[in-house]
C-alpha cells in the first residue's frame, strides 16, 4: 500500500458563505446550522482518491473581507484551496475575487491548486449569482469550480475530492482514468 500523502487545505472566503458548515458536513457528515463566527479550526480527515489515501488537515479560516490582512498562515504550506462565496451574496463573490489576489500575491506563484466554490446553491429563491459566473471565474484563475450545497453531503464531499484532483494535477500525477494509452 501506497503511505498517505499528507495535504493541508484552507478553506477561505467571506463570512457565513458557509466554510465550516462545509467542512464540518466533509468531516462529520452532518449540516451544522448555528452560525457561529470562526476563529480558526483545524479539522483532519483520511480520504481516498483514486486508490490513494489522503491524510488531509483542513483549515478552516475566520470569513475575510477585502480589507483583511491575508495571514502569512494561509500561505505557509498550504498545497490547495478551497475558495468559498455564496451563491446568495454578491458580496461574498466580489470578497472572493480581492481574496485570490491577495492569495496569489503572498504565495508569489501565478497559479495555486484551487477549487472555487459557490455554495448555498439549495436556496433557489435568493441566488444572485449564476453557475455561469462562477464557472468563467474560475477558468479566468485556472481553477476547477463546482457549486454545493452544506446540507447535502455529497456537494461537500464532491468539493474536497476535487481539490485532491487539483493538488494530483498540480505534482504531475493525472489520475488514471485521464491517462488512457492505447497500445497499437
Amino acid at each position: 500500500m501506497p503511505q498517505p500523502k499528507y495535504r493541508k487545505i484552507a478553506v477561505i472566503g467571506y463570512r457565513s458563505v458557509g466554510k465550516s458548515s462545509l467542512t464540518i458536513q466533509f468531516v462529520e457528515g452532518q449540516f451544522v446550522d448555528s452560525y457561529d463566527p470562526t476563529i480558526e479550526n483545524t479539522f483532519n480527515k483520511m480520504v481516498s482518491v483514486n486508490g490513494q489515501d489522503f491524510n488531509l488537515q483542513l483549515v478552516d479560516t475566520a470569513g475575510q473581507d477585502e480589507y483583511s490582512i491575508f495571514p502569512q498562515s494561509h500561505s505557509m504550506d498550504i498545497h490547495g484551496y478551497v475558495l468559498v462565496y455564496a451563491v446568495t451574496s454578491m458580496k461574498s463573490f466580489e470578497v472572493v475575487q480581492v481574496l485570490h489576489d491577495k492569495l496569489l500575491d503572498m504565495v508569489g506563484k501565478i497559479q495555486v491548486p484551487t477549487v472555487l466554490v459557490g455554495n448555498k446553491k439549495d436556496l433557489h429563491m435568493e441566488r444572485v449569482i449564476k453557475p455561469e459566473e462562477g464557472k468563467k471565474l474560475a477558468h479566468s484563475w485556472g481553477a476547477a469550480f463546482m457549486e454545493s450545497s452544506a446540507k447535502e453531503n455529497e456537494t461537500a464531499v464532491e468539493v474536497f475530492k476535487r481539490i485532491i484532483l487539483e493538488m494530483e494535477r498540480a505534482d504531475g500525477n493525472v489520475p488514471s482514468e485521464e491517462k488512457k494509452c492505447a497500445v497499437m
